[in-house]
């Protein structure tokens, strides 16, 4: 139905701006990721997201370049004298090289994460109380808790799925290049520069930009469930979807602004969420919403992709992207139980999301 928009390099400017705006204060600041910030407003929310997403990037920094450094170290030879048993096996030495290197980087990431969940968790509990007016206490529940080790946990197992696809990536990128470049008559110099681009693009080269989305993620998912603990706690059966309507606004959350789900609903869900591990299930369980667009009208559609099904839930008939304060026209929508159904119920809904819940009272 829908041809596929591919929004990746959209975010990726969004990212770039967001860190040429705060990216000057995040390193500054040199606080906890929640600390002194103000989880409730868009600023506070950016700032936090642009501080832990520095951290991560200085964590993962060391690792990369030591996987680059390694992998070329092994790969720089005179392929012409080798047969083709030699170069699988050097490939493969050098994916083993580099994969021992990048192995570091879930353990250092989850070492940033584990302080920053309850960071994420006690800043959202204090705003509710102070200016939401919950009636809620000072310290962690029991579901916080269980909040502040599921984000962790599965934030780095995407890390770690991550790495290790950028390993295989690379190892197939050098398998092509060595193949093509012998067929092409290449000397040593030139596929050594070669393997050594290939190297930086895969191991290291889209690190900045994949920081900015993961912290993004872990504290738009920490606040999420914050809230929803905070309102159980509170006795508030409903909230509601509150996006920040600006220019850079996307139209997923133009969509989703001002809907009203259940407490109960949602923390069932989290519920079956804290049971999974593998990322590929949480993304079925939790889908992110993409945009496409529907051939026979013209029109943008949002969708979800489950295990390669996809689903539509909105058709977006007139655009309100790039303008303050409008949602844009929609049709054909699905109801609030189907978006519960589908895993659509709270934020975040796409990389780099800055939407948020209200309380529904």
């Amino acid at each position: 139905m829908c041809g596929t928009c591919d929004t990746a390099d959209a975010l990726a400017v969004v990212a770039r701006a967001r860190r040429v705006a705060d990216a000057l204060a995040a390193e500054l600041l040199h606080e906890p990721v929640a600390k002194a910030m103000d989880l409730g407003t868009a600023r506070g929310f950016d700032r936090a997201v642009a501080s832990l997403a520095a951290e991560l990037r200085r964590q993962a920094s060391r690792p990369e370049r030591d996987a680059v450094r390694e992998a070329v170290r092994v790969l720089d030879i005179d392929w012409r004298r080798t047969t083709p048993a030699q170069r699988r096996r050097l490939v493969s030495e050098a994916m083993n090289a580099a994969g021992r290197a990048t192995a570091l980087i879930p353990a250092r990431i989850q070492a940033t994460l584990g302080p920053a969940a309850d960071e994420v968790i006690s800043a959202t509990r204090s705003h509710g109380r102070r200016v939401q007016g919950l009636a809620i206490g000072a310290e962690f529940n029991a579901v916080d808790r269980r909040i502040a080790a599921h984000v962790t946990r599965s934030q780095v197992n995407f890390v770690t799925d991550e790495v290790g696809r950028r390993v295989e990536g690379f190892g197939a990128e050098a398998r092509r290049i060595v193949a093509e470049g012998l067929e092409a008559g290449l000397g040593r110099d030139d596929l050594s520069a070669a393997l050594q681009a290939a190297a930086q693009d895969a191991l290291a080269g889209r690190s900045a930009f994949y920081w900015d989305v993961v912290a993004g993620a872990f504290v738009g998912n920490g606040r999420s469930y914050a809230q929803l603990s905070s309102y159980a706690e509170a006795g508030i059966a409903r909230y509601l979807i509150e996006a920040v309507l600006d220019e850079r606004t996307t139209e997923i959350c133009r969509y989703l602004h001002g809907k009203v789900f259940e407490v109960g609903d949602a923390l069932r869900r989290f519920d079956a969420l804290d049971r999974l591990d593998a990322p590929v299930d949480v993304k079925q369980a939790q889908p992110w919403v993409r945009e496409g667009t529907d051939a026979a009208t013209g029109h943008r559609v949002l969708y979800v992709d489950r295990g390669g099904v996809r689903t539509p839930i909105v058709e977006v008939t007139r655009s309100g992207f790039g303008a303050r304060d409008d949602r844009g026209d929609h049709d054909r929508s699905v109801s609030n139980r189907e978006l519960m159904d589908l895993g659509v119920s709270f934020p975040p809904y796409h990389g780099l999301c800055r939407t948020t819940t209200l309380p529904d009272v």
